[in-house]
């Protein structure tokens, strides 16, 4: 079990990187988002390159930013019962979520748009608008950010376990959100 811990500590420290691209993501839309309406409406100067940017750029926060929302315990759930839970039950529910849900859902996504992504690379699909970029590096966010959600799903549940066998500490603090 401590070789899995491990692996789930390499896992974490992955998706933490990740993270920093999705943070720079956003930072740079932001700035690329300002930058194109002044120019739009300003000097009356556009091109669809610097709008697609802009969704390549979200599609990056997204993607590369859910593994570290699943790390950090801050993903959305349903929460009919769970905050009310005693003990263990919420890390129960978790794993039942997490074997059950997240890890078909994301093997089934990355396996679907793994396919996706390759025929955009290898035929070098461009976008079809006037100006437009290559599509292929958006495509490619879609299997590396599922895949990565996969691999955290598993890192998320060897934590569990080894936190139900009492050889791992993690924080089980749940706060509703606010409503």
């Amino acid at each position: 079990m401590s070789n899995l811990l491990k692996l789930a500590q390499a896992v974490d420290w992955i998706a933490e990187r990740l993270s920093r691209i999705a943070a720079w993501a956003v930072l740079l839309a932001a700035l690329i988002s300002a930058g194109n309406a002044f120019i739009r409406y300003g000097l009356d100067i556009s091109s669809n390159a610097w709008l697609e940017i802009q969704w390549y750029l979200f599609g990056t926060i997204v993607m590369l930013g859910a593994p570290l929302v699943l790390k950090l315990n801050e993903h959305v759930r349903v929460d009919i019962f769970y905050g009310r839970l005693p003990g263990k039950g919420p890390v129960w529910v978790d794993l039942f979520g997490l074997v059950f849900f997240l890890l078909p859902v994301m093997g089934l996504l990355t396996w679907l748009t793994w396919p996706f992504f390759w025929n955009m690379y290898v035929t070098k699909e461009m976008s079809g608008n006037i100006g437009g970029l290559i599509r292929w590096p958006a495509a490619l966010l879609l299997p590396l950010g599922f895949g990565a959600m996969f691999v955290q799903g598993l890192a998320e549940i060897v934590k569990r376990v080894a936190y139900l066998r009492g050889i791992y500490q993690m924080d089980t603090h749940y706060e509703k959100p606010v409503q």
